[in-house]
């Protein structure tokens, strides 16, 4: 039971995938032509030169996507995921001045110790001895409190979601487009 529910899911995560792809396709094309836009512009080049490699490279396997992914998403995300966690301490410092409770003095510690424990291991500042208990402070922290904050945060979201689906198929909530 669980396969087929997961085939289904795969299914639909892909069709969805599909679809928001061509949606923001269409929605640059668009931009594109109307406006001039220039970034606009970047994009569709991008996802075409993106698509094109990739059908190259089906035909004939020699990973060039695999290149496109670390020279480009990969500088992406790690550039992103360092500002969230400066934006995350920022975020903890302001919440302990609005509000000094001890659920906003866990948030900034779990922000410090994330922050500094990463930056830590990533140098060569920290003696041998130290990296070892850094590393499984900084796992505990990961696995444990960031993976429970995560799960409930899907939760949340996948009922949002399926409560919104039946919202509009039920006729009660109407798109804002129309």
């Amino acid at each position: 039971m669980s396969t087929v529910i997961l085939g289904w899911v795969s299914f639909l995560a892909a069709v969805a995938l599909i679809l928001g792809v061509l949606n923001l396709l269409m929605v640059h094309l668009t931009r594109l032509f109307k406006e001039r836009n220039l970034y606009s512009g970047v994009l569709v080049l991008g996802m075409m030169a993106l698509f094109a490699t990739a059908v190259l490279d089906g035909l004939s396997n020699n990973n060039q996507v695999d290149t496109f992914f670390n020279w480009v998403q990969a500088p992406l995300e790690a550039a992103l995921a360092s500002m969230l966690a400066v934006f995350l301490l920022l975020a903890g410092v302001q919440l302990l001045k609005r509000q000094p409770t001890r659920w906003a003095f866990l948030f900034s510690l779990s922000a410090i110790v994330v922050l500094l424990s990463q930056a830590l291991l990533a140098s060569n500042f920290l003696p041998a001895t130290l990296r070892q208990p850094v590393s499984q402070v900084a796992d505990f922290v990961q696995n444990i409190v960031v993976t429970a904050g995560i799960r409930g945060l899907l939760i949340g979201v996948a009922l949002g979601t399926l409560l919104l689906s039946l919202r509009l198929l039920m006729g009660v909530e109407r798109p804002y487009n129309k």
